[in-house]
Formats: C-alpha cells, sequence, structure tokens
C-alpha cells in the first residue's frame, strides 16, 4: 500500500475488522483525519524534543519535569479516563450498570493488588512498571501503524509482537543505554518513597555489560524488524512512515534527557494516539471528526474523560497519604504521579487489551 493511500483514509486490507454502524466513507474520512492527527502530533514531539536540547546547552530539572506534571490534566492521566466506555462502544452497545461495574472492578482489585506490591516489594513493583509500560507503549503503537498508518506487512501476530517489543523498548530501553545516572535517580525516586535501601537491588542494571547487552540486543531487534518489514513491503509509504518514526524515536531518547523526553512522549505521542482511538469507537465523536472537527471531537472526550480524571485525581491523593516517605521536591511528586499512573496503568492494560482482542488486532475477533 502507497503512503498516498495512507493519508487517504481508504482501508487497508489488513487492517483489523471491526463493525461499524457508521457508514464506510464516515470511518474512511475520521481515520484519515486521525492518521494526520497522530502523524503531526508525532514528528512535533521528536522536533520539539531535539529542538530543545539543540538550543540550550543544559534544561534544569524542575523544567524537564514540566510536561510530566502538566499531563495530570492535559492528555496523559485523562487518556485513559474513558476505559468505561470504549469497550460498549467498540460493540456497539449501551454503558450498563454491569459494564460499569466490571470495570470499577477490575481498577478495585488489580489496580489494588498492585498498589500492594509497591508497598510490600517496591523494586519489583519498579520493574513491573517497566514491562508493563513496555508492552503498553508498544501495544499502543501496533495500533496505530495497523489502523491509521496503514501499514501491509504486520499481517501475522509474530510480526505485531516483534512491533511491539521495538516500539515499547524505545522510551524504556534507550533512555537506560544513553542516561544510566538520570534513569537510576528516577527509579529511586520512584523506590525511595516506599524504602529507600531498596533502590540498591536495581543497580546491577545500570552496570556497563549490561547496558551494553541491552544495547546491543535491542538494536539488531530494531534493526531485523525495520528489516523485515522492508523486504515484505518494499520502501512504500508505510514502512517509511514506521522506519522514520522509529528512528525518530531512537534519536529522541537517545539525546534527550529521559524525564523531559518521556514526559512529551506520554502526553503528544502515546495519548493522543489512544484519545484518537477512543474517538474512532464512538459513532458521534467519528462523525463530527470525519467532518475535520477535531475541536468538537476533543470537546466530547474531555467532557466524557473528566469525571474519572477526578477519581485518578482523589487515587492520587490517597496514594499520598499512604507512602511512608513525604514528597519533598520536585521529582518526589513526580515519583508520587508515576507510582499513582503504574497503579493505574495495569488495569487500564486489561481494558486496551480486551479492545484489541474486540478489534481483532492480535486475532480474528470472536463472534
Amino acid at each position: 500500500m502507497s503512503g498516498v493511500d495512507s493519508l487517504t483514509g481508504a482501508m487497508p486490507d489488513n487492517t483489523t475488522s471491526i463493525d461499524r454502524s457508521a457508514s464506510a466513507g464516515t470511518w474512511a474520512r475520521a481515520r484519515h483525519w486521525a492518521s494526520v492527527v497522530s502523524l503531526v502530533a508525532g514528528a512535533t514531539t521528536i522536533i520539539v524534543g531535539l529542538t530543545i536540547v539543540l538550543l540550550a546547552e543544559s534544561v534544569p530539572l524542575s523544567l524537564q519535569y514540566l510536561p510530566l506534571l502538566v499531563s495530570v490534566l492535559v492528555l496523559g492521566l485523562p487518556h485513559g479516563a474513558v476505559d468505561h466506555l470504549v469497550l460498549p462502544r467498540a460493540r456497539n452497545e449501551g454503558v450498563t450498570r454491569r459494564s460499569l461495574a466490571v470495570i470499577g472492578l477490575c481498577y478495585l482489585v488489580i489496580g489494588g493488588a498492585y498498589a500492594a506490591i509497591w508497598a510490600l516489594a517496591p523494586a519489583v513493583a519498579f520493574v513491573l512498571f517497566i514491562l508493563l509500560t513496555l508492552f503498553h507503549w508498544g501495544q499502543g503503537d501496533v495500533y496505530a501503524l495497523v489502523e491509521l498508518t496503514g501499514v501491509d506487512y504486520l499481517e501475522g501476530t509474530g510480526s505485531r509482537v516483534l512491533t511491539l517489543l521495538v516500539r515499547g523498548g524505545l522510551p524504556m530501553l534507550v533512555p537506560l543505554v544513553a542516561f544510566p545516572e538520570q534513569y537510576a535517580f528516577v527509579a529511586g525516586t520512584l523506590v525511595g518513597l516506599f524504602d529507600p535501601a531498596a533502590a540498591a537491588a536495581l543497580e546491577p542494571a545500570f552496570q556497563p555489560r549490561v547496558r551494553l547487552v541491552v544495547g546491543l540486543g535491542f538494536g539488531l531487534i530494531v534493526v531485523a524488524t525495520l528489516g523485515r518489514g522492508l523486504v515484505r513491503s518494499g520502501p512504500t509509504g508505510p514502512w517509511l512512515i514506521d522506519a522514520g518514526e522509529t528512528l525518530g524515536l531512537v534519536a529522541l531518547f537517545a539525546l534527550v534527557p529521559p524525564v523531559l523526553a518521556i514526559g512529551l512522549y506520554f502526553c503528544f505521542w502515546h495519548s493522543i494516539r489512544h484519545i484518537l482511538r477512543t474517538m474512532l469507537v464512538d459513532d458521534r465523536a467519528m462523525s463530527v471528526l470525519s467532518r475535520g472537527g477535531l475541536a468538537a471531537a476533543s470537546r466530547r472526550f474531555a467532557r466524557d474523560a473528566a469525571p474519572l480524571t477526578g477519581g485518578a485525581i482523589v487515587v492520587l491523593g490517597g496514594v499520598a497519604l499512604l507512602v511512608p516517605q513525604t514528597p519533598a521536591t520536585i521529582p518526589d511528586v513526580a515519583a508520587l504521579y508515576l507510582v499513582t499512573i503504574a497503579v493505574l496503568t495495569l488495569p487500564h492494560v486489561v481494558v486496551v487489551t480486551a479492545l484489541d482482542r474486540e478489534q481483532g488486532l492480535w486475532f480474528p475477533r470472536a463472534e
């Protein structure tokens, strides 16, 4: 499939099989706008991050945390605040008390269990957070590549798993290789909220030999995955987009301090792509988006997300009361926020994985 096709809204043969009550034309136009927005937001994220590094000799740590802290209300935390709506909408069903209870129970039980791990074994919880984020951010980009970019070489589960590892590994593994001291500092702030001494268990991960193995191994996976796509499709538009985004993210996370890079990526890459996905399962938002009404669709999303965004902030306050160490600095406050995100991310991933299944992203959708 050509790059022009991928941006015109034409449905590629290998996109997910999603039942839609809207007309095919409405869906195609909405998908076109979602594709354009995701590509522009992604490119802007990379350009802004690299420009800051090129123009500033150094960025104060307090300013590096700014995008992450802004994400409490803008894009970041709200992007998962419509989990109670996405599955009913994807199934063309109404929201019921039962569906709300299932999502609420998912968050209470799964999120509560993960919160207990943070309290009892914070170093283990941190490692789980890194692996969970790697999976989830890779999962989000696989959807974007298949559904929005229209790649024609991810037709098998194996190809999609490799791409998930690449796209999720870029923000989680490249900073480990490029900025080990800052990575260790952030890990220490999170684990230190519960047990400052526990951070010592993570020190082997930051040793030069381990980072060399991670860098070489992950680099081979990146090259092999892009090379496999090139062999299968040739230098078509979708492959060029995939390769350009991948190499751009390598540069972002290898050159931009990780706190700043992760904050920019979380808000303006991952969150925007997931919000666009939620719009495409909402018939009203999709109809508006198909006419270029991004602002109106965004207002609808913000309205839908507002109640549970408020609920997430309450959870943040609850975590603040429970941690043994009172946050006293900006990095400590950000660490508290990241722990809260971790607790909320695990049930969010369960919901998104159920959405993946509903949309046939990994396996044929059950009838």
